[in-house]
């Protein structure tokens, strides 16, 4: 930009504007900017703005403005357009996510401006990334026809991680317990597959969040979080993070009580929702679950505009906190309309079908929160945010949904050994938004020495618009049973199946399936009975599956149930007749922090509606379901082979706990007890060995969910078994997913 010489100061008619310099931008677009027309007095200010104007548009490297007697010249010198953007040195970040975050783009105007925002930009995708030392250097490559090549010459240097992690103020629980709690990690040899060991500032901002929680279920109400600070080591190799807090003190539940202003509402049944009991540690995440609770069951009641307030009063001298959960008739509000913003592939459809709340609905604060948490369940999404704003009337809410989409395709790589299948890999794609309809696709393989198996399996999670799953299995399966009965066999079929909530924790599945089995490659030396299962059979099976969960977590549990009854029947078509009953049973409570003790219990009876069963179609013990023993190793034999029985039952206790390793290593020991039975051969035969006297073995653990996939290694002796049955004292399993 260059200043208006003296000239320009005295005055005068303009009576011709002349261009200079320009190839590229058109004439009348550079006078649009000119604040002096042809004919006006040339004005020392009206100048000044035109050079600004010029200026501000970007299009000109540099701008002169000089009036010569009745000339206005107007100088310019047009910024170069780009040809292409290119980066150099990058290892971290690809070039697609680079080009994301920058706004010069190829066939644009090349600005310094733009460019050094870019960088700026560019350092701080770098930092967030764990590249604090990054330097970033912008470079021009001159062209004909006043063209450029920018490339971004990126050194992006060693990741800046974290060293240390200290907490100041703490008095209660240790820093390595807060640790525990929190998403940012300290930098390790075994983290190499995480990111929570590098510094962003708004993961810190997330731990203090975390923290404020954690504090608040333990029962300091009156926990904050003074300061968090990140300071950079002198060698610029690691952070040292520092979270200032201040605990308060812990608070018991006082006072519990539940008041209300609806007529005919019962109290009573209001306070059996209630979980936060006198006595016990205060815990704002039982509040919460409270609050929730009373407000959908007195919404289910037909109250449509419900509002439970926990009045919370501070007892300091007590170092109590009494709550009043009063029911109220929140304001009549009613859903104007649902926006659904972010979701580029998923459809909208997907994303209402989720929601407990319509357009027209009463407004509910407890169905919005649901909405949001299922649909977060869903896994499609990174970020879920749902909030509400005013209508176009009072008495209406427009609820906002903001998603930011996350990758739901899988490929699935996998290799590993297990005692019962041997050697093994696999390889699965599988798409969990297919075309962004909520459609669950799966197309795997399995190869190992003694089994193999591929599968199609297709699930529609709301057949015909209904809050009904409908979906399909095909499957191919061989095994090699020669170590436990002498034989192969392999399974050849498909399978309809459809499920639908009978409520939030409970769930009802209903299967057909048609398969064909083979028994074949029966050995020279196999018992007479296995020879004679060798052959075909057709079974036609329609089964139904109810199950109550109420686990905390799915993965590894530390409380709740999980119940689930299924009865099976065959012998719509096909050659095998009978049906089959099963119970299953799970309990977890955590005794200490992440020690948890587990038992289950299952047992089944699988009955001939004719004379015949099928060794296909049998119960099998040993191995992963009875540890101590060799996989089909428990129950009827005959000449050492596994026949198989009608009848069974196992029962487990668990001990779970850590080994005083970091906790994200995943590492925990276990301490078991297994017993049962297995009995009820088909075949009435002298050579079969049969029994229903108890098993049982104990043994220890351990499991590790490694960055590799999950490990597990059982040592278990039988305590007591019968002379026939097949015992094994070592199991190991392993798998990787890549």
């Amino acid at each position: 930009m260059t200043v208006p010489p003296a000239s320009a100061q005295r005055g005068g008619v303009i009576s011709t504007i002349v261009i200079q310099g320009n190839s590229r931008v058109e004439l009348e677009t550079i006078r649009s900017y000119i604040a002096i027309r042809e004919g006006q007095v040339a004005d020392p200010e009206a100048i000044d703005r035109s050079l600004k104007a010029l200026v501000s548009t970007g299009l000109f490297a540099d701008v002169t403005v000089q009036q010569d007697g009745p000339r206005l010249i107007v100088k310019v010198v047009e910024n170069p357009i780009i040809n292409r953007v290119a980066f150099e040195g990058n290892k971290k970040l690809d070039d697609d996510q680079l080009k994301q975050e920058i706004q010069t783009k190829p066939r644009t105007v090349f600005t310094q401006a733009k460019v050094q925002s870019d960088v700026s930009r560019l350092v701080e995708v770098y930092r967030r990334a764990g590249k604090f030392n990054a330097r970033i250097e912008p470079k021009t490559i001159r062209l004909d026809q006043n063209r450029v090549d920018l490339v971004f010459e990126i050194d992006e240097g060693a990741t800046t991680g974290i060293r240390r992690i200290t907490f100041i103020g703490n008095e209660h629980f240790s820093d390595g317990k807060l640790r525990e709690m929190i998403r940012t990690t300290e930098s390790a040899w075994f983290r190499v597959f995480s990111s929570d060991d590098r510094y962003d500032p708004d993961r810190v901002n997330f731990d203090k969040e975390l923290l404020r929680k954690f504090y608040l279920s333990e029962g300091y109400a009156d926990f904050r979080v003074v300061s968090a600070v990140a300071e950079l080591a002198p060698d610029r190799d690691g952070f040292f993070v520092t979270f200032t807090i201040s605990e308060g003190e812990r608070y018991k539940f006082g006072k519990v009580d539940v008041t209300t202003r609806f007529e005919g509402l019962d109290v009573e049944a209001a306070k059996a929702l209630v979980t936060t009991r006198e006595g016990s540690w205060y815990n704002a995440d039982q509040v919460e679950k409270t609050v929730t609770a009373i407000a959908e069951a007195v919404g289910t009641l037909g109250y449509a505009f419900v509002d439970v307030r926990p009045n919370i009063k501070r007892n300091a001298d007590t170092k109590t906190i009494d709550i009043e959960y009063d029911i109220q008739e929140g304001p009549r509000v009613y859903v104007e309309r649902i926006n659904i913003t972010g979701n580029t592939r998923t459809l909208d459809k997907v994303i209402r079908r989720e929601f407990r709340l319509g357009e027209g609905d009463a407004f509910n604060t407890a169905k919005l929160r649901r909405s949001q948490q299922r649909l977060q369940n869903l896994g499609f999404f990174e970020k879920v945010d749902v909030s509400n704003t005013p209508g176009t009337a009072p008495d209406k809410t427009i609820i906002e949904v903001n998603v930011v989409e996350q990758s739901t395709g899988e490929i699935s790589i996998g290799a590993g050994y297990s005692t019962s299948s041997g050697v093994l890999g696999d390889l699965s794609v599988r798409e969990r938004n297919l075309l962004g309809r909520g459609q669950d696709l799966r197309v795997g393989l399995s190869l190992g020495t003694r089994s193999t198996q591929i599968d199609l399996s297709f699930t529609e999670p709301y057949f015909l618009d209904r809050n009904v799953s409908a979906g399909f299995d095909l499957f191919r399966i061989t095994r090699d049973n020669q170590r436990t009965s002498s034989y192969d066999e392999s399974e050849l079929g498909f399978a309809l199946r459809a499920g639908w909530s009978i409520s939030e924790n409970t769930r009802q599945t209903v299967r057909y399936s048609l398969k064909r089995d083979v028994i074949k490659n029966v050995g020279d030396n196999a018992s007479p009975l296995i020879k004679a299962q060798a052959g075909k059979t057709w079974t036609s099976e329609l089964g139904t599956v109810v199950a109550w969960d109420t686990r905390d977590n799915r993965l590894n549990p530390t409380k709740g149930w999980v119940l689930r009854y299924s009865f099976d029947i065959g012998g719509l078509g096909g050659t095998e007749h009978f049906y089959r009953n099963k119970l299953e049973a799970q309990w977890y409570y955590e005794v200490f922090d992440e020690v948890v003790f587990s038992m289950s219990a299952q047992g089944g009876i699988v009955k001939p509606i004719k004379d015949d069963l099928k060794i296909a179609n049998r119960f099998f013990l040993g191995g992963d379901n009875f540890r101590g023993f060799r996989t089909g190793g428990v129950g009827p034999h005959s000449g050492g082979d596994a026949l198989g029985g009608k009848y069974y039952y196992v029962a487990s206790a668990e001990l779970s706990f850590p080994l005083g390793l970091p906790r994200e290593l995943g590492i925990l020991g276990k301490a078991f007890v297994d017993a049962g039975s297995l009995w009820g051969a088909q075949e009435k035969d002298p050579s079969v060995q049969d029994s229903s006297s108890i098993r049982a073995s104990a043994g220890v653990g351990l499991q590790w969910v490694s960055p590799f996939g999950p490990i597990r290694v059982d040592f278990a002796v039988p305590i007591r078994k019968e002379k026939f049955d097949k015992t094994e004292k070592f199991r190991f399993s392993f798998g990787t997913r890549l």
